[in-house]
């Protein structure tokens, strides 16, 4: 009970922050845009000749992916800035200490925050996304073969965000906690790219990069299978072997496994963030 009384509480402050703001106004922009560019696509002009209303939906699916990623990018940046001040920024100000001096134990706090900034990260993952594949469908008739679970495996990325920073958040500041958990999220990124295009290649100490990456942090992981449900089967036919390589093309869905890594990972983080804010000096 005390742990719903502080995620209600922790989403009323995430709602009054300017960051919240900010969100929904890259959102607007990024819809807008994205809809006039998907509506561009259909009897456009290329040196191969005018597109088809089946090579637009083929080209839609592929593009997608990339406006998913910036709903991917965007989501990330938000928790990352609200888990940060949601936990340390309470302990610097002096609010943890007042409220931790009732009877109310720290894990409670601490699993009250959580579920609030889950609700909302996973909330504006699910609507953007929901919002985009909607527009998409209006505009040029491509719906994804597996929309369910993209919009599911977004919101696990979310989950796993946020929950590395408030595991810094409880040892850093609330400034570094957000700095160093979006810079991870890139650079994890970054590493599948490297691997995609190690395996690619045939070069398997390069390919190892990515997979390392994803077992460490399993943000671009799971991002990689929404790509895959969001993605026209057909477009890797259409791209040919060397699919890996591109950054916005997935050529499986996850494993049981990686699933079930990816929710011992956050369990384990959690743990982690409960026992240092369990030894943390308020």
């Amino acid at each position: 009970m005390i742990a719903l009384t502080i995620a209600g509480l922790t989403l009323r402050e995430a709602s009054r922050r300017k960051v919240v703001w900010a969100l929904l106004a890259l959102t607007v922009v990024l819809l807008a845009l994205s809809g006039w560019g998907f509506s561009r696509l259909i009897g456009l002009d290329t040196e191969l000749g005018t597109l088809t209303s089946g090579e637009a939906r083929l080209v839609a699916s592929l593009l997608l992916n990339l406006i998913m990623f910036g709903f991917s990018l965007i989501a990330a940046i938000g928790t990352a800035f609200l888990a940060g001040p949601t936990l340390a920024g309470e302990v610097e100000s002096g609010q943890a200490l007042a409220m931790l001096a009732r009877p109310v134990r720290r894990s409670s706090v601490l699993l009250g925050k959580w579920l609030g900034l889950l609700t909302f990260g996973c909330g504006y993952v699910v609507l953007a996304g929901l919002a985009q594949l909607l527009i998409v469908r209006a505009v040029v008739g491509y719906w994804p073969p597996a929309p369910a679970t993209g919009l599911a495996l977004l919101a696990a990325e979310t989950v796993v965000l946020l929950t590395l920073a408030l595991l810094l958040s409880s040892v850093v500041s609330p400034m570094a906690s957000g700095i160093v958990a979006v810079g991870l999220f890139g650079a994890t990124w970054v590493a599948g790219v490297v691997g995609g295009i190690g395996g690619a290649l045939g070069n398997e100490g390069v390919e190892r990069v990515g997979a390392v990456s994803r077992i460490l942090l399993p943000t671009d992981g799971l991002w990689r299978g929404a790509m895959n449900a969001f993605q026209d089967p057909i477009s890797l036919i259409q791209m040919g072997p060397g699919e890996g390589g591109f950054p916005f093309l997935a050529e499986g869905p996850l494993t049981p496994a990686y699933l079930a890594w990816a929710a011992l990972w956050v369990a384990v983080i959690w743990g982690l963030t409960a026992l240092s804010f369990q030894r943390r000096d308020i």
